[in-house]
């Protein structure tokens, strides 16, 4: 997501932003608009499971979504009341939690309730790691639809791991999986993918689909064909990488996916303790 974009959101989720008895809160319609719901109606859905997600945590949802009505203009200075819901930062994280994350304005609510300071820059670094998360997440996706592709082409595990190492040699130029997980002081029994930057990752991913596509297309069969296929592909996104200027296997190793997604997942117990301050606060 580009620095501008994040700079956009973040100001207009800034000032959409108000204090309902000395609590950081936003109103559902406006949450509407941001998230990019066009339907009242849809929206509501999105926040029953909000609600429903917010009760399994313990809470108490009434704490969090508050009913209310007001009046707004409809034309030639007439009014009309509608309904809306006051929605605490906790209640707005998880009714972004319940949206499509592929969705810009979702992605960034997502992190933008999550972080507690709403700094921007804090805002831009935790985006780059759910990025990288959901790459790893989607590169395990793509072996996983591989190897049930090809195993019902004459291709076992082992066969399998041997022409995922293939690959990773043609990705690399030459430099085998082991090379790279020595140069990346990967610990032993990991994944190499768990400590590469997200571009790397999603060459990898992309290469792997590529091999799914054509082995289906060309109705390959055998480690020999299927070898040569992935092997192929992963010289292809190689070349593509050099004209673009990067060489994949000199960029820097990344931090541990694995903790990166333990440290998201954290941040949401860190939004519901900060919540129940506020609450606790505003009830003293």
């Amino acid at each position: 997501m580009k620095k501008e974009i994040i700079s956009e959101l973040f100001q207009t989720f800034e000032d959409a932003c108000f204090q309902y008895e000395s609590v950081d809160c936003w109103s559902a319609r406006n949450l509407q608009q941001l998230l990019g719901y066009k339907d009242w109606r849809n929206f509501l859905n999105v926040i029953e499971k909000a609600k429903t997600a917010c009760e399994n945590t313990g809470e108490n949802k009434l704490d969090h979504f508050v009913d209310v009505t007001r009046m707004v203009e409809i034309g030639s200075g007439s009014q009309r009341v509608i309904n809306d819901i006051i929605l605490t930062r906790y209640a707005c994280y998880l009714t972004a939690q319940n949206g499509d994350p592929s969705k810009t304005q979702i992605a960034f609510a997502q992190t933008y309730f999550a972080v507690q300071t709403r700094k921007q820059e804090l805002i831009e670094k935790r985006l780059l790691d759910i990025a990288r998360v959901s790459a790893r997440e989607k590169l395990s996706k793509s072996e996983k639809k591989l190897s049930g592709i090809i195993y019902e082409r004459g291709v076992n595990n082992q066969s399998f791991a041997v022409i995922r190492s293939k690959g990773d040699q043609a990705l690399f130029g030459g430099r085998t999986t082991q090379f790279m997980k020595d140069k990346l002081r990967v610990p032993k029994g990991r994944p190499l993918a768990d400590f590469l930057p997200t571009l790397t990752i999603k060459a990898k991913d992309f290469a792997t689909e590529l091999t799914s596509h054509n082995v289906v297309e060309k109705d390959l069969f055998g480690d020999k064909s299927i070898s040569k296929e992935h092997i192929e592909n992963n010289q292809e996104v190689r070349k593509m990488l050099l004209k673009r200027g990067v060489l994949p296997e000199n960029l820097p190793p990344a931090e541990d996916v694995k903790k990166v997604q333990r440290k998201i997942e954290s941040e949401a117990k860190k939004v519901l303790k900060e919540v129940k301050k506020g609450i606790k606060k505003k009830k003293e």
